[in-house]
Order: C-alpha cells, then sequence, then structure tokens
C-alpha cells in the first residue's frame, strides 16, 4: 500500500547511524542517540497476553527481535508453543460463550474507544518501534504505517457499531402450510477469530483485524509474524491494562515457529481465520481449514500493473514507478509491473532510469527516506535470487539487482528495474515483495488489459491516460479488487481492500470487511 507524495532528493545513498534508546522491561539492550531525531525512549513487552494476563512462554523461552537496518538484536520476545496457543484459543472461546462481549455493543463501544485513546497516548513510542524492526523509514509512519491506520482503523469499526442494520424485518408471508409467519433477519458475531498478522505493515493490518473482529462482537486470538512481535505484544500490553475488555477478548501469542499459528486453523474452536500474508501460505490454510468447514478471510499477494497509455503525461505518470521503492517494495498492492506502449517505450525507459537515480534508501530513521532494507536476510536472499532469474530469462537488467556497496551492514538492496520484459518471464508473474519493477511493452488498449490481467494474481493497480473516460474504461477492464484512476488513492478505513483470483478471499475494511466478520440468522414465527 502506499499513502502521501514522494518527495525526491538528488543522490543515490543516504544513510546516517540513528540511535533509540530502549529501557524499561528487560531484557531490552540500549542502542544510543540520533541527532537527527533526538533522543527517545520505547519500552517494549516481551510478554504475551493470554486470559487477560502478560505471560511468559510455558517453555520458558525467548527468541531475539532484529532491526534490519542493522542485524542487531534490538530486544528478546517469549517464544510461544503450541501449548500456549492453545490456552489462548480456550480463553477465547470462554469469553466468547460464557460474558455478553457478543452482545453488549455499547459495552464493546467503550472498550475500543479506551484503546484508541491507549493507542493514541503511545503513538510516539509505536513510531519508534516500528522503525527498529519493521525497517521501515521514518517517513511512510506518517502514512500507512502508523498515523493513517491510527486515525481511522478503530474510529470506522466503531461508528459501524451504531450505524450498522443488525437486524431487519421483512414482509409477512404465507407458507406452503397456509400459514403466515413474521420473519426476522439478524446479524451475529462468528465467534472465535485466530488473527495472523505480516511483517511488512504490522500495526495496520493487526489494527483493521482487530477493529472490525472486536467491533462485531468476536473474540481475538493474535498470532503476529516474528520478525515484528513488539507491536503485537505492545498491544497486547495495551489491552490488559488500559481497557475494560474481559479477559479472553483478546489474546496475543508470539512464537518463532510459524506453526503454531496453525493451531488456529486446525481448532474447531476457532471459527474464522483472518489472514495477511502469502498465497503459499494462504493455500495452506484453506486446505488445513476445510476439516473444520473454518470461515476464511485471506488478503494475499499481488503483482500489480500501472498501465500509462499514449496519451498520458509521462513525466508525472512514471513516477508511480517508484513505488517499488517505497519501504523496498515490501507491500502487497504495491504496482510491481509498469505496462508501457511500445511507441513510447523508450522514453519511458530513460525517464524511469532517471527517476530511479534520485531514490532516497538508506537509514530507515532518516527523513529524507523512502527505502529501507528488506526485513531479513532470507527474504534479501529471495530477492537477488528473482533478480538472477531474470537475467537468466533474458530480461535486461537496466539498473540496481545487488546489495549496495554503502551497507555492509543490513539487510539492503539497491533499487532494481529490469527492461525487455516478456510478462510469461518468472520475474513478471510471481511476487518478488522487494525493490524490483519490471517494464513491459503493449500494443493497444486491448493488449495493455490482456497483459495486466495476465496474471495469477488481481489485487490493485493503475492506468494513465489524459482522457479520463479512457484511462476509466480500461481500469474498469482490469480484474483487481482496487485501481488507481490517473493517480486515485482508494486508500482508507471505509473502502474494502482484497483482491480477485489467488489474491485472496473476501475483503478488509469498509462495511465488506465489517460484514464478514460475522454471520446471518433467519427467525420467522406465526404472525398474528
Amino acid at each position: 500500500m502506499s499513502g502521501g507524495g514522494l518527495q525526491l532528493i538528488p543522490g543515490t545513498v543516504f544513510f546516517e547511524t540513528t540511535n533509540v534508546n530502549i529501557s524499561g522491561r528487560p531484557p531490552a539492550v540500549p542502542t544510543g542517540g540520533s541527532a537527527m531525531s533526538g533522543t527517545t525512549t520505547i519500552d517494549p513487552e516481551s510478554n504475551m497476553l493470554i486470559d487477560g494476563s502478560l505471560v511468559e512462554s510455558s517453555t520458558g523461552r525467548s527468541f531475539d527481535n532484529v532491526n534490519p537496518a542493522t542485524e542487531e538484536v534490538i530486544g528478546q520476545v517469549t517464544d510461544g508453543s503450541a501449548a500456549d496457543m492453545r490456552r489462548a484459543i480456550s480463553a477465547a472461546r470462554r469469553a466468547f460463550d460464557e460474558t455478553d462481549w457478543s452482545r453488549n455493543r455499547a459495552f464493546r463501544r467503550r472498550c475500543l474507544e479506551q484503546l484508541q485513546d491507549a493507542l493514541e497516548a503511545e503513538k510516539e513510542q509505536l513510531r519508534e518501534q516500528l522503525i527498529l524492526e519493521v525497517g521501515c523509514p521514518r517517513m511512510l509512519t506518517a502514512g500507512p504505517q502508523l498515523d493513517a491506520p491510527l486515525l481511522d482503523s478503530l474510529r470506522y469499526p466503531i461508528r459501524l457499531i451504531d450505524e450498522f442494520e443488525w437486524e431487519h424485518h421483512l414482509p409477512d408471508a404465507t407458507d406452503f402450510r397456509g400459514g403466515v409467519n413474521a420473519r426476522m433477519i439478524v446479524k451475529e458475531p462468528v465467534g472465535v477469530v485466530g488473527a495472523i498478522t505480516p511483517w511488512n505493515y504490522p500495526f495496520e493490518v493487526t489494527l483493521a483485524k482487530l477493529g472490525q473482529a472486536l467491533a462485531t462482537g468476536n473474540t481475538v486470538v493474535l498470532k503476529p509474524a516474528p520478525d515484528t512481535p513488539w507491536t503485537a505484544t505492545l498491544i497486547g500490553r495495551l489491552v490488559a491494562e488500559r481497557t475494560d475488555l474481559p479477559a479472553g477478548v483478546v489474546n496475543v501469542v508470539t512464537s518463532s515457529d510459524h506453526l503454531v499459528g496453525e493451531e488456529l486453523t486446525l481448532s474447531r474452536e476457532v471459527d474464522l481465520i483472518s489472514f495477511t500474508g502469502s498465497t503459499a501460505v494462504g493455500k495452506r490454510i484453506m486446505e488445513k481449514g476445510a476439516a473444520t468447514m473454518k470461515r476464511l478471510f485471506l488478503e494475499l499477494g499481488g503483482k500489480s500493473a500501472t498501465i500509462v497509455l499514449d496519451d498520458a503525461d509521462f513525466d508525472s505518470a512514471l513516477l508511480v514507478g517508484l513505488a517499488v521503492c517505497s519501504h523496498a517494495g515490501q507491500g502487497c498492492a504495491i504496482p510491481t509491473r509498469m505496462l508501457l506502449p511500445r511507441s513510447r517505450y523508450d522514453e519511458g525507459v530513460e525517464l524511469l532510469t532517471n527517476y530511479f537515480g534520485m531514490v532516497p534508501y538508506g537509514d530507515p530513521q532518516r527523513e529524507d527516506v523512502i527505502m529501507g532494507p528488506v526485513i531479513s536476510a532470507r527474504q534479501r536472499d529471495r530477492v537477488l535470487g528473482y533478480v538472477a532469474r531474470g537475467i537468466e530469462e533474458g530480461a535486461t537488467l537496466a539498473l540496481g539487482g545487488g546489495r549496495p556497496e554503502a551497507h555492509p551492514k543490513g539487510y539492503f538492496i539497491e533499487p532494481t528495474m529490469f527492461t525487455g520484459v516478456d510478462n510469461s518471464m518468472t520475474i513478471a508473474q510471481e511476487e518478488i515483495f522487494g525493490p524490483v519493477l519490471v517494464v513491459i511493452p503493449f500494443e493497444d488498449d486491448d493488449d495493455a488489459v490482456r497483459v495486466a490481467n495476465d496474471s495469477g494474481y488481481g489485487l490493485s493497480g493503475g492506468v494513465y491516460s489524459a482522457s479520463f473516460d479512457r484511462a476509466m474504461g480500461v481500469g474498469r477492464r482490469v480484474r483487481t479488487g482496487t485501481m488507481s484512476i490517473n493517480g486515485g488513492l482508494w486508500y482508507g478505513a471505509d473502502v474494502p481492500f482484497g483482491g480477485f483470483k489467488e489474491s485472496g478471499v473476501g475483503r478488509q475494511n469498509g462495511f465488506a470487511g465489517f460484514d464478514q466478520y460475522l454471520e446471518i440468522q433467519s427467525l420467522a414465527w406465526p404472525s398474528v
């Protein structure tokens, strides 16, 4: 996802040492002070939240939280086990079945308002934690990493608690026996929600899942990605210490073992899995959840295309190509395929090359940086493997494609662009999740639509034209869940987000996102 404009600063690499003091709860460690942003003290939470209490793992083990910009350990988090996850599931089940949480809408509103207030009070701590553990640029925390979701991701579902039509009556009807029946349709919470969140936008995705699931009356077991646990554990602390949420309504289980999350998928006590992550894992969740007919929300991968038509203003339209550098390309909806008319292909490539040369990247603490590291050594090697595959398949590596010499520490990759790409190539079909743009030629509008739709994914995209009607006509034909027309920004808590095809099932945010956490019950009785 993207938010806000990009301020381009001449030059290629910007890096300076920026340190943040970590104090409070052991075993966090200090990492120094910054001349740019001053000294900020953060107080990360190392424990899980299970049944209303902040607890260590039953095994006593913990795992390291690593800063991807420095490769340094910044703290530890308790390493939950399968037994801990089962205990959290039981607590969520009990809270749903034995309290009035699912029925008391006024109480839910008050508790979520308390959580909103607590998060706002900790906004600056959340900002520093996100930069440290995610490696996201400080600039992005002013948008989709923090400030944007903090503004609306809870407030929107809180508002829907009062505005949503929880029940409505159908007209009386005569049945096949000759009787007349009054009829009513009601919406009820699904039950226990297993929320599994990714490492790329951990606060945004977590808050969207919690807001919608809790406002609709469900209880939640949250399993964050092991690469970015602090966001979830801090939310767990705030739930426990600053809200009236009953014990078990929200549980947070951290673990270095991804399979601990599979307990959620396999358990008969969990009614719905809300997952954001890779398509491969989403397919596994769908397969394993079939045994218990698990309800699913899956927000998965993307290979989104930007179509720049031949009458577009290339100087401005091609700036969207730099979106792959935002947060090092680690966003499911980032447009990673740039489709240019063959008649202006060389012109477009020259402009893109100039733009990529101005990308400020490096230390995510710097306020002028739009691109920090990728999350881990594993992810860095994965991206570089795709670069090698692109070269093997005959694409032209126009720039980048390696590790910058200026950054021997940290999981940095150069902004990378391939030209001469055929849409059948691996780098045009598979989600790379790194700062890699592929530039593909097309013949005319129909061919552009064909290429854009020639993908297993269908998450997002964009189209540019001097004619709004032409841009809209092309955009409506591309099979994606979201589409930007001439730079329009669809992002927002009230906008359903999700995809077609292998990009997922269901929608996050908006009325549709709220509704998917509910079941429908139909009632009838003899009319008097």
